[in-house]
């Protein structure tokens, strides 16, 4: 993506949650996510498309974005101005192989790993949350708003669930 693509896709992602508190946002993911996982039930690897993430493909992206978002907090938080790499999802999903892993455990880390980055938000200051990194692709993003946007992809995902789902239901 460009700057003004990249521009875009950060302001769709904080708009699906503004006004809100993110952290209300993100704690309340693990569960939805469970949910949406089980009521997919043998349908869970099916994809709609050939080219479109299964439930479990898109439950393993999205805690895929939580191994990233904690490495970058950690870093805007700890370093001055660090540089924030950028992933290639679709290379993640295909080389980490989704598809194949235990829904439960998969389930169990996402939900692990966002209740300790859920603890570090909490007790993180308004300025700290103002520090900033240097995004490779996106440019300079503070700590508050990689968490904002964290909150507005989990809303994106689920609800790219919620499409999955009905579309292998039939």
């Amino acid at each position: 993506m460009n700057s003004e693509q990249w521009r875009a896709y950060t302001q769709d992602l904080l708009a699906r949650v503004e006004g809100e508190d993110p952290a209300e946002v993100q704690g309340a993911t693990p569960a939805l996510l469970r949910e949406r996982v089980a009521a997919a039930g043998g349908a869970l690897r099916t994809r709609p498309e050939p080219n479109e993430w299964s439930v479990l493909e898109l439950a393993g992206h999205i805690f895929d974005a939580e191994v990233y978002a904690t490495a970058r907090y950690r870093w805007v938080l700890a370093h001055d101005r660090p540089e924030l790499p950028p992933f290639d999802q679709d290379l993640v999903a295909t080389r980490l192989r989704h598809n194949e892993a235990d829904a439960g455990s998969l389930l169990d880390a996402f939900e692990a790993l966002r209740g300790a980055n859920l603890e570090l938000w909490q007790r993180t200051t308004p300025a700290e949350r103002l520090r900033a990194g240097l995004h490779l692709e996106k440019g300079e993003l503070t700590y508050e708003t990689l968490f904002r946007e964290l909150a507005g992809h989990d809303r994106f995902h689920l609800a790219q669930i919620e499409r999955t789902l009905a579309a292998v239901a039939t």
